[in-house]
């Protein structure tokens, strides 16, 4: 891989792993869990977040928090097909 290739995607993985970091401050997760959070790159330039160990309790905050969000998703497509 080249140089710009590793950039681009620690690049990428960077904001991901920073958006990331915002939601689960949002959901109240503790800092202590969230600097578990780290950017990699693969050996092939895959941008990559490695979350590492979370408490099953912050896994439940997060789990609920994505299908309130997958609720809502589908709940506005519906709206919109129905042109409410």
């Amino acid at each position: 891989m080249d140089m710009q290739t590793w950039r681009d995607s620690r690049s990428r993985a960077d904001s991901a792993t920073d958006a990331l970091r915002e939601a689960l401050a949002g959901l109240g997760i503790p800092e202590r869990v969230q600097r578990h959070l780290r950017p990699m790159v693969t050996h092939r330039g895959s941008p990559m977040v490695h979350v590492g160990m979370l408490q099953a309790e912050h896994v439940e905050q997060i789990a609920e928090a994505l299908r309130v969000a997958a609720e809502s998703r589908s709940l506005t497509a519906a709206s919109q097909e129905t042109g409410a």
